[in-house]
């Protein structure tokens, strides 16, 4: 699963940023260190990722909407200011990463130019790859999702077919279709760096846990999410390899589509076809 993105400053860098706000603090001054500190005045300073959408809709009954609305309010604005600070960190990191190269920026000068200290850091990013990574969080539940929310009568499969065909129309980096200079500088980071490379497996596991889940559970599901997430990594990476080497995304469309077409006819059908021996 690649990065999905909008292009933001920070330092003179232009890279990406999935959510597709701008990175900086609700103070206006747009330090890393404001947003800490409006999300400090205002909630506890979690680290928590909000709950899942998969999350949500299990959750019991709420009381009449009119009842929750200062809770809801109160709620929305929190995870707001969370992610507006997740954000704006990680933006500064990246920036300095996509400059110097991960290995040569140490977690203590991404500190230093965020304008907090190494245990705040910490606080948000356990790991210096995550500082990196952190935004593939943002969609570790994506096919969960689109399973959930699919249409009345629509299969599991073509939900998932229908959303990744839809991003590669829309140049969705995540389908590794997206020819745009900061989207490729990021990927080349994170494909030319080991330890972002092993980083984001773990975040792929997560995605492949939470669609089993929405798939039902059990050994079926697990097989079937892992046959999905698989085909999606290696369509986004075929993607994005032959972008990388030269081609344009337009150019590459239309091999992408049918690439994407083929893959979904074989989960849909196994391995082998029916009857053979």
């Amino acid at each position: 699963m690649l990065v999905t993105s909008t292009p933001a400053e920070v330092k003179g860098v232009r890279f990406m940023v999935m959510s597709g706000e701008k990175a900086g603090g609700g103070n206006g001054n747009g330090s890393v260190a404001g947003a800490v500190e409006e999300e400090r005045a205002g909630v506890s300073a979690s680290t928590q990722v909000p709950a899942s959408a998969l999350a949500r809709a299990s959750a019991p009954a709420q009381a009449p909407a009119q009842a929750q609305a200062p809770t809801q309010a109160r709620v929305s604005l929190r995870e707001r200011k969370k992610q507006l600070t997740y954000r704006a960190i990680s933006d500064a990191a990246v920036a300095m990463f996509l400059e110097r190269g991960f290995d040569k920026v140490s977690v203590a000068e991404v500190a230093a130019a965020a304008d907090i200290s190494k245990p705040t850091l910490f606080r948000y990013f356990p790991a210096k790859e995550d500082l990196a990574l952190h935004r593939f969080a943002d969609r570790e539940d994506e096919a969960a999702r689109v399973v959930g929310g699919r249409a009345p009568g629509a299969s599991p499969l073509e939900a998932l077919r229908r959303h990744f065909l839809a991003g590669l129309d829309r140049r969705d980096p995540a389908t590794g279709l997206c020819d745009a200079p900061q989207v490729l500088a990021f990927h080349r980071l994170l494909y030319g760096t080991p330890s972002l490379v092993a980083r984001l497996y773990a975040y792929q596991g997560r995605s492949e846990a939470g669609l089993a889940r929405a798939l039902g559970g059990g050994v079926t599901a697990r097989l079937a999410a892992g046959q999905v997430i698989a085909v999606l990594r290696i369509l986004a990476e075929e993607n994005w390899r032959r972008i990388d080497a030269g081609e344009s995304a337009d150019r590459v469309y239309a091999g992408a589509v049918q690439a994407a077409e083929e893959a979904f006819v074989q989960l849909r059908s196994g391995l082998e076809p029916e009857g053979r021996g």
